[in-house]
């Protein structure tokens, strides 16, 4: 059953809306899929913060063009489905491509991070990128290591003078 306008001009009002707000939209070919994997990829995508929409091409491309974005040919010729976050840039690409190679009908088409359109083989480079978390843990320890290595070495000169003044000690016992 088809659209109504009103309901096209809502749905429209709300891509335009996440588009705009959107740190990171990934677009994915999703035909064949089975309705229990879209379900499995959409409740993943909501516990890390983002939310799949599957749009009719027309509506993306009209909100594409009000939010003066640009993407590939490729993505608006097909049934596409799309991962949007607002807070992580590189979480809904990690997600999809990890479903992707879990379900052969799942093809990633391209991204937008932070408005600029990157194709399949940069979505690959992105999503083998490491969390949020893991580069912060990642500094932490970039940090820590030299003051480690610092505190390491004067606690050296102490304990060798221990083990000197123990040494003597039991030479004299």
């Amino acid at each position: 059953m088809p659209f109504t306008k009103d309901k096209k001009k809502q749905m429209l009002t709300e891509l335009e809306a996440k588009l705009a707000s959107a740190k990171s939209v990934v677009f994915a070919e999703y035909a064949g899929t089975k309705v229990s994997s879209i379900q499995e990829l959409r409740r993943n995508l909501r516990d890390n913060k983002a939310v799949l929409r599957v749009t009719k091409n027309s509506l993306l491309r009209k909100a594409l063009d009000k939010n003066n974005l640009k993407v590939d040919e490729i993505v608006l010729n097909s049934q596409i489905a799309a991962a949007f976050d607002d807070e992580d840039e590189v979480n809904p690409v990690r997600i999809l491509a990890d479903k992707a190679k879990e379900v052969e009908t799942i093809k990633i088409l391209g991204a937008l991070v932070n408005g600029e359109f990157y194709g399949p083989e940069k979505v690959a480079q992105l999503a083998k990128l490491p969390s949020r978390e893991q580069l912060q843990a990642q500094v932490v320890y970039t940090i820590k290591a030299p003051l480690t290595g610092m505190v390491n070495v004067l606690a050296g000169n102490i304990r060798g003078l221990v083990n000197v003044l123990n040494a003597r000690k039991d030479k004299i016992a």
